[in-house]
């Protein structure tokens, strides 16, 4: 008994000290906050200040918005490049809802983004491939070619034919 009192006036007397010390730590801050002190925002002063605040300001309005833009619309043809690169044959469509998202501000540009990374495939059921190669260059110009060569034969033909003819 005589222990279990004593251990409760011990536990009492050490949350009274902690009660004291709590206090006396809120009194200290208080008066140091009643003081005034100075306070410095930077540690530049004067005309060096000036120069820098100076520098920034022509770095935020000259440089920096030109970035964004450039960023923006860098951002904003990725679907185009994505789907270029993986032969889709809506790349015209991507296209142009790229260029909508541009004028939309973006907010279609998450579905430009998807439609590059989906699989077409009704494409697929209507044409047997979900890939186009109309768009390449090497095989554009190569059909070019070979069409060309095709027509000039037929004009020779008809040179002959005329030629033939006449005489």
């Amino acid at each position: 008994m005589k222990c279990e009192a004593q251990n409760i006036f011990t536990q009492s007397a050490g949350s009274t000290r902690r009660r004291y010390c709590g206090r006396f730590v809120a009194l200290i801050a208080l008066v140091l906050l009643a003081f005034p002190s100075h306070a410095h925002a930077s540690f530049l002063h004067g005309e060096t200040l000036d120069a820098v605040a100076g520098a920034i300001a022509w770095f935020a309005f000259i440089i920096v918005p030109p970035v964004l833009i450039v960023a923006f619309l860098a951002v904003h043809i990725l679907p185009e490049k994505v789907a270029e690169k993986r032969h889709h044959p809506q790349l015209g469509a991507i296209k142009c809802l790229c260029f909508l998202s541009l004028v939309f501000g973006g907010l279609l540009w998450p579905f430009a983004w998807l439609w590059a990374y989906s699989k077409p495939v009704l494409h697929k059921m209507a044409y047997g491939t979900d890939v186009d190669h109309s768009h390449d260059q090497t095989a554009g110009e190569k059909s070019a070619a070979s069409e060309l060569e095709q027509l000039r034969a037929r004009v020779a033909e008809l040179e002959a034919e005329i030629k033939g003819g006449k005489t």
